[in-house]
């Protein structure tokens, strides 16, 4: 879906536009990044519950980074409630992804998303974040696993990754609801839909490199440590894509499979993002 180099590794600083900068709220600033390749990524600062000193985040304090699913952005409900329960454990960055929400561009399905993300981690690490845990759900989850193992020593490298609901390998339609999914990005009548539907802008580009897999990157993430976590009755991608990514990490890495669970954001309960911002804390100090 991409008309870029898959692999494009960004490490320029990106900050945020003082034009735009803006408290959104208590213990909360929103603004616009501009990616490496160009692109404004609407993004949001929850301070969290963690204690400051002198108005930054203290040394001991974590940011979460949340990459969305596929349709959503940092205002729909279900990533404010995510956002929400995080904050107990450190700061949280929300950000749309590009095509999505009020970000512009278009979006590559989880191709050039990775720059999206890099930026927000950059973000977070500038506003004086030493730990950064990046959380990607179902499309945000396989992007968390190509920008771990692309950015192992930059400015946007992260110190631990946990990918829920995520793909293993790319062009799966093995379920109903991945075969429509295809046929909204594939087909015109398919990207009006998630245009006017979803508020979802699709490149109409097909990848060109196709990118490294999700699978393909797991094994370059070590030593960094990593949660995969699925649900098996995910009506997306069944328990052989998390079992394939868990076989291709080995033993730097931890396997939920979370009995009754569906897919991504809308299937994460408290209680599942409350462990999970517990192993963050714990994995990434």
């Amino acid at each position: 879906m991409s008309n870029g180099p898959a692999g494009h590794v960004a490490r320029s600083t990106v900050r945020p536009n003082p034009e735009t900068a803006r408290a959104a709220g208590p213990g909360r600033m929103r603004t616009f990044l501009s990616t490496d390749d160009g692109v404004a990524v609407d993004s949001v600062y929850d301070q969290g519950q963690a204690v400051y000193e002198e108005g930054r985040p203290s040394g001991d304090t974590p940011v979460f980074v949340v990459a969305h699913g596929f349709t959503g952005d940092a205002d729909r409900p279900h990533i404010r409630r995510v956002a929400g329960v995080l904050r107990r454990y450190g700061a949280v960055v929300t950000f749309s992804f590009r095509g999505h929400g009020a970000s512009g561009g278009r979006s590559t399905v989880g191709d050039r998303e990775v720059l999206d993300l890099a930026a927000a981690v950059r973000w977070a690490r500038g506003l004086g974040h030493a730990r950064v845990v990046t959380v990607g759900f179902s499309m945000g989850g396989s992007v968390v696993l190509r920008h771990a193992a692309l950015h192992r020593d930059d400015d946007a490298r992260t110190d631990a990754v946990v990918a829920v609901s995520a793909p293993a390998r790319w062009y799966y339609r093995g379920t109903p609801l991945m075969r429509r999914l295809h046929w909204m990005v594939t087909r015109p009548e398919g990207r009006l839909v998630g245009r006017y539907g979803f508020r979802t802008r699709i490149h109409h580009r097909e990848w060109d490199p196709v990118p490294m897999s999700p699978v393909e990157a797991v094994p370059r993430i070590a030593p960094t440590p990593l949660l995969i976590v699925h649900g098996d009755r995910d009506g997306y991608f069944p328990l052989d894509h998390p079992r394939m990514l868990a076989a291709a990490a080995g033993d730097h890495a931890d396997l939920w499979l979370e009995p009754g669970m569906g897919h991504a954001e809308n299937a994460a309960g408290e209680d599942l993002l409350a462990r999970i911002g517990d192993w963050a804390v714990t994995r990434c100090g």
